[in-house]
């Protein structure tokens, strides 16, 4: 299909669906976008059902193979991420290091692998042709929590700013540690040579980290050289994309590169504000990665949305996606709980440990990188393997965005509420024991 086409019917259905959602619905926008693009999505296939040969048939199968996995991966990432970290609350992000690093690192391994083992018994009861690795494979893709989805849904429903800090920051770092493991399992699987944990970790992460605060120091130097707000936005494109590509030739993260220009370029912007509102006084800089950011997550969830089009599914589907789900926030909860344990008394929001667990797993929303990796195991997995990884990662992101996304909320405020009374109960007994 032509690519500007392709963009025509993309922008149709934002611009459809923004407005029926506006007069109608009043859902949060990124989850009416993801939400009823669906639905057009199965209504498309329906029409593809009846009508396969006609000119519609032949233009509805190309839209579900535009190129998910390269749009995302080798195209709109590094700048989704960029635009999500310029906005992290540094301050707030020192505070709470302990537990960002616990959950983006710990939880995300330990959930893979938890998730694995849970799913391979599953394997051995329906008898599917999947070892341990393959298992602990899609526990990789299912795993790491979406920066992309969390930047995009959680920081519009109401949550304190603190709490929002905590689970975009998690999201944002935890992808490089996905990825990572990611690669490491595959390499079991395929057999490459790329079979040491620890090392591959310490390239990816290290090598990301050296290169995008490199890069950025050098490039954010010539912002103070000039005093055009375009130029601006231009230095900071051309920062994290260059980045992005040194780091994905080299073998390291692009994912953790990203986030890191943007928190670098964030913080930078932050030191110079006296210089930055002389000389961009309307704010150019801040609203183009704003523009941009809304921009790019709206596309993204309505081409997860028509991904459907061209998915076949697997005849084990209605067995093993609702038990996937339920192994999901299983093992995600084990993660967190371990993670808050090791966290100790400075749990963040002055949660106890339960209210803490129940809050991080219900926000952990999966999104496009689940997609993508999914996508890329179809070439050294067998066709019915491949068919349980994408249904699993689709149904997972389906689940996490719709049903968590739309109640998050209400689990938020429920258990601010008990957070409230009980803190009002130890106040009151320390009164009464003094």
């Amino acid at each position: 299909m032509n690519t500007l086409l392709f963009f025509i019917i993309i922008l149709a259905y934002i611009v459809c669906i923004g407005i029926i959602n506006e007069r109608l619905f009043h859902l949060q926008s990124d989850i009416a976008l993801i939400f009823f693009s669906l639905i057009l999505s199965v209504v498309l296939l329906i029409m593809k059902y009846f009508f396969p040969e006609t000119v519609a048939g032949v233009y509805i199968s190309s839209l579900g193979d535009f190129g998910f996995r390269e749009y995302l991966m080798d195209g709109m990432l590094c700048f989704m991420l960029f635009a999500g970290a310029g906005k992290v609350n540094m301050s707030k992000f020192r505070k709470n290091i302990r537990p960002i690093s616990l959950l983006a690192l710990l939880t995300t391994l330990l959930s893979s692998f938890l998730y694995g083992s849970l799913f391979y018994a599953l394997a051995l009861i329906l008898k599917l042709p999947m070892d341990i690795w393959m298992c602990i494979l899609l526990g990789c893709v299912v795993s790491p929590t979406d920066p992309i989805a969390a930047t995009g849904i959680l920081n519009k429903i109401g949550l304190s700013k603190n709490v929002c800090s905590v689970i975009e920051n998690e999201s944002l770092f935890n992808d490089g540690t996905g990825v990572t493991l990611f690669i490491f399992v595959r390499s079991l699987i395929v057999h490459s040579s790329d079979s040491n944990f620890a090392v591959l970790m310490f390239k990816e992460i290290g090598g990301a980290i050296i290169v995008a605060l490199t890069v950025s120091y050098l490039l954010f130097s010539l912002m103070k050289l000039t005093r055009d707000p375009v130029r601006y936005i231009l230095i900071s494109l051309l920062d994290v994309s260059s980045v992005y590509v040194i780091c994905e030739h080299f073998g390291f993260s692009g994912v953790i590169a990203s986030v890191v220009c943007g928190m670098y370029f964030s913080y930078s912007m932050e030191k110079m504000k006296r210089t930055v509102m002389v000389v961009d006084p309307e704010n150019f800089y801040g609203d183009f990665w704003e523009i941009i950011e809304n921009i790019l997550n709206s596309v993204l969830f309505v081409m997860i949305g028509l991904l459907v089009l061209n998915m076949k599914i697997s005849p084990y589907a209605l067995l093993i996606v609702p038990a996937a789900l339920i192994i999901l926030i299983l093992s995600r909860g084990a993660g967190v709980l371990i993670s808050s344990i090791l966290t100790g008394k400075n749990i963040p929001g002055n949660y106890n440990l339960q209210e803490f667990v129940v809050l991080m797993t219900w926000s952990a929303l999966k999104g496009g990188l689940s997609m993508a990796l999914a996508i890329e195991t179809a070439d050294y997995l067998p066709e019915s393997i491949y068919q349980i990884f994408s249904n699993v990662a689709y149904a997972t992101i389906f689940f996490t965005v719709l049903v968590q996304g739309l109640s998050i909320k209400r689990v938020y405020f429920a258990l601010e509420d008990h957070k409230a009374k009980r803190l009002s109960r130890k106040s009151v007994t320390e009164r009464k024991a003094s």
